[in-house]
């Protein structure tokens, strides 16, 4: 009865495939979902952390930007949200 199993034995490169194998996998899972996150999570308003970070700007300078109304911008629950569209003519200004 031996004889007429099939070898289940397992070597290194049937263990190295399989990890290439999940590997390509996981890559097109992650890729799927930043595709998905891009559409689904570009919001019209960004929280000021965001926008501090992604501009490399302090918080006095997006005060600024406040006070002299350069960029519309809401505060809700203490926490302020920029206008990503006014974010973005910023940098279309030709003052």
């Amino acid at each position: 009865m031996r004889g007429a199993m099939m070898n289940d034995n397992i070597n290194k490169d049937d263990l190295r495939q399989f990890g290439l194998l999940l590997v390509d996998q996981f890559k097109q899972i992650i890729k799927n979902n930043q595709n998905k996150d891009d559409d689904d999570l570009n919001p019209e308003w960004i929280k000021s952390r965001v926008v501090k970070k992604l501009m490399d700007m302090s918080a006095a300078s997006l005060q600024n930007l406040r006070i002299t109304g350069k960029v519309r911008f809401k505060k809700i629950l203490g926490s302020y949200y920029y206008n990503k569209s006014d974010l973005m003519n910023l940098f279309n200004d030709k003052k």
